[in-house]
Parts: structure tokens; sequence; C-alpha cells
């Protein structure tokens, strides 16, 4: 072996050097491939530490040359841009094997295939097998029985989140401030382990971001750009119980064991909900013995062998979803529900007959139904989620089940009115919390305690007068000109009064008051008209309408609102003050924090309303 190629894996491990001191070669000629030195420089650019490494190796190769230990040169042609878009193909991989066949050398490899390929082509090759040692990430020094999580940046001194769910204590671990150079160290430390590590995975690597799952932590590391400092989050689950422990009720155990099959288990982040889940996942798995699987990303529950864990397949949750309705398991726990694609991910493996536990962020109780009604068909609710859990400082708080019926929603007096409508009910109580139906072109969750005033000793629209408005609004709105001024509001459950100019008043009207009875019947309740210029100015909460564009938000409050000063509020948090257009609109750039707050109040089923300033 006097004239070695090695390729980039084993330049990254350092082999060269521990290949000539285990082997005692005395002076040998070592020939990099230039498309190794490229893929060095690629992989150091995008600040991944096996590109720092090489480079390091290159260059202690170059002293020791300078010291008469060996001879060192770059040979070979760069990768094109074709090479390197199919490098996972090995075009980089059968550069090198070239650069060794017509140097007559023999080529050294961590990687096991391209060993294999350059034995199937007559290549001299070296495998080298480095051993993995197991040894304990130097972040769990950090850790003991009450920790949850560890919070370390630069310039900052290490935090952790100490206790139980519901019961967190946010405590200093030393005075002792991290430099960038410490914490790089400690990821580089992190990413190693995940490249060699069998129970380590890099579950996420963007532009600024890693996320690694090593056993029981999961580890989160943000740096530049993404960033303004280096930091790395790592968290742990603080305990494992089992169902038992919860003191569920045996009706609801009995509804678990026999007939819940599509469950959405939510509540604010913290409160407990993977720790339940993993309780819930191990009783199908070894008291109930049904097939369980998971759905994670990143995969960070604490399960028994028994239970498969898949991540995205080829970074699709919908690959993963085509496997497993092949696999065919009696239940899935989709880990977490954020995006539409994940709530229609698991409506489809539902409504395919597979059992469904999906975990979702949500605030109250009912936001874990509502998210997901906003997503699908509104008939096929109860098919795809029958049992709702809310979870709150690590118990079981609420139960709610889905039922479908037809029936004239709470509220409304008319009876043909009637229409289906998902009720909501507690499920111990038998309670009625919530109706979901639609009205026009929109989907309402009604409260049940909003109807029945018991929030407010002072009246408060409900939901349904606020869409009563609206569709009053639209139909007037057809009728008079563009330009005309219009506002409605609905003063009871029975009467709504339209404001509008007085020039208009017998247009509405029609013909022996033909036109507005016509309204009245398909609206249900009867209408008042006024002229515009006597109603007062409404100093009580407008809905605002959001419309969505490719490059805006537009909150929406009439043409009647323009030119006027509004106070912004989401479900009655004051978030901004601005002045409407001439279209009574107000526009917001996407991807600011404005327009991020208001998506995700908007995906939460917070209400967006407005008041207009004096």
């Amino acid at each position: 072996m006097k004239c070695i190629i090695p390729d980039t894996s084993a330049v990254i491990i350092g082999a060269i050097t521990e290949l000539i001191e285990k082997e005692n070669i005395d002076y040998p000629e070592i020939i990099v491939p230039e498309a190794v030195v490229c893929e060095l420089e690629h992989q150091a650019n995008a600040n991944r530490s096996e590109g720092q490494k090489g480079l390091k190796e290159l260059q202690k190769l170059q002293e020791l040359q300078y010291d008469g230990e060996l001879s060192i040169s770059f040979k070979g042609r760069r990768p094109t841009n074709h090479d390197i878009k199919y490098a996972k193909s090995g075009e980089i991989d059968s550069i090198i094997r070239d650069l060794a066949r017509s140097e007559m050398g023999t080529l050294l490899t961590n990687d096991k295939v391209q060993a294999e390929t350059a034995k199937a082509q007559g290549i001299p090759v070296y495998y080298f097998e480095q051993e993995y040692k197991e040894t304990p990430l130097s972040i769990e020094k950090f850790f003991d029985d009450e920790t949850m999580s560890i919070h370390l940046k630069e310039n900052v001194v290490p935090m952790a989140k100490k206790g139980t769910p519901g019961h967190v204590d946010f405590k200093i671990l030393n005075e002792k401030r991290y430099t960038y150079k410490e914490l790089k160290k400690i990821v580089d430390e992190i990413l190693d382990k995940a490249k060699s590590d069998p129970k380590t995975y890099l579950e996420s690597e963007k532009e600024g971001s890693f996320v690694v799952q090593s056993r029981e932590y999961r580890i989160s590391i943000a740096y530049p750009p993404f960033s303004e400092a280096l930091e790395i989050t790592a968290v742990r689950p603080v305990v494992s119980i089992s169902l038992n422990e919860y003191n569920l009720s045996e009706k609801l155990l009995d509804r678990i064991r026999t007939s819940a099959e599509g469950i959405l288990i939510s509540g604010s982040p913290g409160a407990g909900k993977s720790t339940f889940v993993q309780a819930i996942a191990k009783y199908y798995s070894s008291k109930l013995n049904k097939v369980v699987k998971t759905m994670e990303s990143p995969r960070d529950l604490q399960l028994p062998d028994e239970i498969t864990q898949y991540s995205p397949l080829e970074g699709s949750m919908e690959n993963t979803a085509d496997v497993l309705l092949l696999v065919r398991p009696d239940y899935t726990i989709y880990d977490e529900l954020r995006k539409n694609s994940d709530f229609n991910i698991f409506a489809d493996m539902r409504l395919a007959g597979v059992g469904m536990i999906g975990v979702v962020h949500a605030t109250r109780p009912i936001d874990a139904i509502q998210r997901i009604a906003s997503r699908v068909e509104l008939g096929v609710i109860p098919s795809i989620v029958d049992t709702s859990i809310y979870i709150e400082d690590g118990k079981v708080t609420h139960v709610y089940e889905t039922k479908m019926t037809v029936k004239v929603p709470t509220g409304m007096k008319e009876a043909d009115l009637a229409r289906p409508v998902i009720e909501v009910r507690d499920f111990e109580t038998g309670e009625l919390k919530n109706e979901i139906y639609t009205y026009g072109e929109q989907t309402i969750v009604m409260d049940m305690d909003l109807v029945n005033g018991s929030q407010n000793s002072e009246r408060q629209k409900t939901a349904v007068e606020k869409i009563a408005e609206k569709e009053i609004l639209r139909k007037i709105r057809k009728i008079l000109p563009k330009k005309a001024k219009v506002d409605v509001e609905v003063t009871s459950p029975e009467r709504a009064n339209i404001y509008i100019p007085e020039d208009f008043i017998p247009k509405i009207i029609g013909k022996n008051g033909k036109r507005i009875a016509e309204i009245e019947e398909s609206i249900g309740i009867s209408l008042g008209v006024e002229v515009i210029e006597s109603k007062p100015i409404n100093k009580h909460p407008i809905e605002v309408d959001i419309i969505h564009t490719k490059k805006q938000l537009i909150l929406d409050l009439g043409r009647d609102k323009g030119r006027k000063n509004f106070d912004v509020f989401i479900d009655g948090e004051y978030l901004l003050t601005a002045t409407t257009s001439k279209k009574g609109e107000i526009k917001i750039k996407r991807g600011i924090e404005l327009s991020d707050f208001i998506i995700e109040a908007i995906e939460m089923g917070l209400e967006i309303t407005a008041i207009q300033k004096m």
C-alpha cells in the first residue's frame, strides 16, 4: 500500500493517519482526489462539522509531509454540476474509483458500499471499519430526575426546566456563560453521534437548524442566519406512567377499549400530551394486544420495541401513510397534527379503517375538533373523530364525543332552517358543549355557553348573529350599487336592522314589501330598514373578514368603514391600530410577524375583531 487514494469518508474520520500508524507504512504516497476536496469544501461552507474535520485532516497530512513522513498530492477532476446533482447515486464515488484505477493505488474508504463496488471492479481497496464506542453526550450531565429540558445559548447562562407538566420552574444551571466555540464543540459531538449511534437520528437538516433524536433526547439546534446566535435545546420526558395512573372513569376506559377509533389528544405545550399518548399506546399494545405504529417528525415518543415508530418517508408523511395502509395496524398514533396535510392524512387513514390517535396543540378543549372541522367535510367529522381528550397539568380534564344529527341549530327559530349539525357533548355528563354546522358558505362552531348568555350579563352577539349580519349584507349589496353605503346590525335573535341611504329604501322594500319579505324568509329573521345617517357609531367590536392573497392578508371591514381608524383585536387582545383604505380594507404583507399572528389565530379558531376609534 505504497500509494493510497482516500475517499471523503476516510478523510473525515482521519483513517489515513491511523492506517499509516497501524500498518507501519514507510513514506507512503497519498493521492487526494480533487472530488474529495470539493466535497469537503462544500460541507464546510454549509457549516457542517464533517467538512471542517476533513479539511483539518488534510492540513495534518501536509504537516506530516513537511516532516518527511509521507508524500501528498492532489489529482483527478473536480465534479461537474451533473456529478453533484447525482452524488447520492454514486457519481462522485465513481470519480474517486476511476482515479484509484488509473493511479494503480489502493482505495481507502469507510463506506461499505464503496468498498464492495471497488472490489467488484477489481480495484485494490482497504475498508477501514471504525469501531463504535457508546459514550454519553456531554449535555446529559445537565439532566436529573426532574429536568424536562435544557436551554444553551451563546453568551447566556445555561437554563433548565425542572418539574412535571403543569408544575415547571425555569432554573439557572450555573453562572458560566457559554461561548460560541464551546457550543460548536457540543453541536459537532451531537452530529457525530448521529452518524455512528444506531439509536441516534438526524431527523431534520435545514439551512440554520438541525433536529436530532438521540435515544430519549430530542435536540434542536439553531444557528445563524435562522437564529441570531447558536442555540441548543434538549428535551426529555420526565415521567413514564401507565394509563391506570390517570384515574380515568370506567366509562371512559370502556370506550377506549371497545369503541374509540378516532381519538384527538389535545392540550397546550408542556401540558403532558406526549406522556398520555405514550401511556395509551402501551395500553393498546400490551394490555389489548393491538398492533400499534406511530407517525412522528421527529420521533421523540418513548415506546417499547413492539411499537414501530415511522418518520416521513422521503420527506413526506403521505408516503408513510401509504406504507401504513398496506401494513394495516390496529392503531396509528400521529404526533403531531399541525399543517393541512397532516389533518388530511389523519382523515384519509381513519376513513380507510385504521384506528387513529392524533396529537394537537390547543388552548381549549373544543380547539382540536374545530381545527379539523375547518379542513374536512362536515358530515364526516364523527367518522374521523369520535373522542376528544383534553390534557391540562398532566391530567385528563375534559373528554368530548361527537355525534351527527339533523335539527334547527340552537339560537335559530324557523323550522325550515333545520340542517345537519355536529353535536359536541361532554362524554361523562352528556351536556351539549358545542354545535358545528354550516351557515351560508361558512362553518360555524357555536359555544353553547355563549348562546345561553352565561359569560356576560351584558348581551353579546352570538356567532349565528354575526354570520346573519354578513349574509344579510351580502344580499343587500347584490341589490344596491357598489358604492352605496350599507350596514347591518342584528339586535336580537329574531330581528335585524338594515342601514342604507334614504334614496334606496324603496328598492330594498320592493313592491308591496315583496323583496324585503323574500330576504326575511331566506335569512329566518325579521328586518327593519333605516336611514344610514341616523345609525350611531358602533363602539362595539365588529368581526373582521380575512381575505388571503399570495402576497397579502386583507382585513376587510366593509366599504362603509373606509377612511376610518380601527383598533384590531385577536380574541380580545390588542393587535394593531390602522386606517382603512377607501374600500374599508387593511392590508398586511405576508411573511411578517403580524400576518403570522393572524394566520395562527385563524387556524386556532380565535375571533378577530375591530373597534372604530373616535
